[in-house]
């Protein structure tokens, strides 16, 4: 009986371990990060010794170049490490260990993800990807037959359908307009979408991040726009959440949806939903609850049975994150897409579709090479030289997309400009 007092102790206190002085990034890098960043602050370090530090946090298989982050990012170490112990310690008894001990730690995970988005507690919800909680909000608001909704042609085509499906549903009339990126002018993004709203408009759906290009939209002042004339928007974080330092309040939204398995680098299959305080309780939950017009957040967690041990490693992604800093993370991840782009854009042949400029772009980078389809680049990056990325080809772009993480080495990045070059020279 002692032993297993013991044994229920210890267990009752990896629950909530992530934010414990046990956590496991206390005991495996706080102290090497710490003394990274003192070094480095003292110039008794590199800005590259420095992130060769995070970059042996990750367990990224040597073997091939991963550049397609803007899909899904893995998890350092101890994210993994925190998921397989939750699991183990589920299947000791999965009804005991899952509903009494794990799920008392979602309220302090909340909390902690309140703190990154700098927004209340009770106004988020814990889920599995930004299409989840996107697609909870847009079947969740209560329109009706003929308000009109305005999005782009470049939004990701999850929420596109989902909108779609609601017009045939309920006949609501749903309007795209389409840019040719990249845009440096905000202006002329805010005054397309000003020419498309109408007095029957109840919603602008906006991508904070296109997640095809990189282009980074205005969101607060299609906030501004849309409030000024009782619209309220809906914002697609999945690209900026964990890689935009960046408050969800500041950008002036009333729903943000957000995958946390990119650049969080959360487990896979875990994101978050923040709605405003004053709507929650208009919004219909997605799966069935008892009190669907409540104002408590938690009505979106109705999941049935749902993997705590990937939910609660989330925490040790959070603690990660931090120990970096949000605006230390951004600027690396930016310099990363500007060292490679930025000798590619002068290899012939070979186009740029992003923007260079930090207000309009930081991780994303869409290229092209004259004469060859996407689909073909994609192929020769990735044989002979095991460079994985994503081909594009949607409406008016047309490119592969890469995109780097903070675990990615600058001799992989020349070697993707090398592939480049050489590619080039053969069309």
């Amino acid at each position: 009986m002692s032993s297993r007092r013991s044994f229920i102790q210890k267990t009752t206190a990896l629950g909530i371990g992530a934010f414990s002085v046990n956590s496991l990034f206390q005991q495996l890098h706080a102290k090497e990060f710490a003394k990274a960043d003192e070094l480095l602050n003292g110039e008794e370090l590199t800005e590259e010794d420095y992130w060769s530090t995070i970059q042996k946090a990750y367990t990224v298989n040597p073997d091939i170049i991963d550049l397609n982050n803007g899909g899904v990012s893995p998890s350092p170490r101890i994210v993994q490490e925190a998921v397989e112990r939750y699991n183990k310690m589920s299947n000791g008894g999965p009804s005991y260990y899952m509903w009494r001990i794990l799920d008392k730690g979602r309220e302090p995970l909340r909390q902690k993800l309140a703190e990154l988005a700098g927004c209340l507690p009770e106004e988020i919800a814990i889920n599995r990807n930004a299409t989840e909680a996107l697609n909870t909000v847009i079947f969740g608001l209560p329109l009706q037959a003929g308000d009109e909704i305005i999005g782009t042609k470049q939004d990701y085509p999850n929420m596109i359908q989902a909108w779609k499906q609601r017009a045939l549903r309920d006949g609501i009339v749903y309007n795209q307009v389409s840019f040719d990126f990249p845009i440096e002018d905000d202006d002329q993004i805010v005054d397309a979408f000003a020419r498309a709203i109408t007095p029957r408009t109840k919603i602008l759906h906006v991508t904070h991040v296109i997640n095809w290009v990189g282009q980074i939209m205005p969101v607060k002042k299609l906030c501004d726009l849309a409030h000024s004339k009782g619209i309220e928007v809906v914002v697609d974080g999945a690209h900026s959440f964990g890689l935009l330092d960046f408050k969800i309040p500041d950008l002036g939204c009333d729903y943000f949806g957000t995958s946390l398995h990119k650049f969080l680098s959360a487990p896979i299959g875990t994101g978050m939903m923040w709605i405003k305080k004053e709507h929650i309780k208009k919004i219909w939950p997605l799966l069935g609850n008892s009190e669907p017009q409540s104002t408590d957040i938690k009505k979106f967690e109705s999941l049935g049975t749902r993997s705590f041990p990937i939910e609660q490693g989330i925490g040790e992604a959070i603690n990660f994150h931090n120990a970096i800093g949000a605006k230390r993370k951004e600027d690396r991840i930016r310099f990363l897409k500007n060292y490679w782009a930025s000798k590619a854009v002068h290899i012939p042949k070979v186009n740029i579709h992003t923007s260079f400029k930090p207000e309009f772009s930081c991780a994303i980078c869409a290229v092209s090479i004259d004469g060859m389809k996407t689909l073909d680049l994609a192929a020769k990056l990735f044989t002979p030289y095991k460079i994985h990325v994503t081909a594009i080809d949607l409406e008016n772009i047309h490119s592969v997309r890469v995109t780097p993480h903070v675990y990615t080495t600058l001799a992989e990045l020349d070697i993707l400009v090398t592939a480049l070059e050489t590619i080039a020279k053969t069309v």
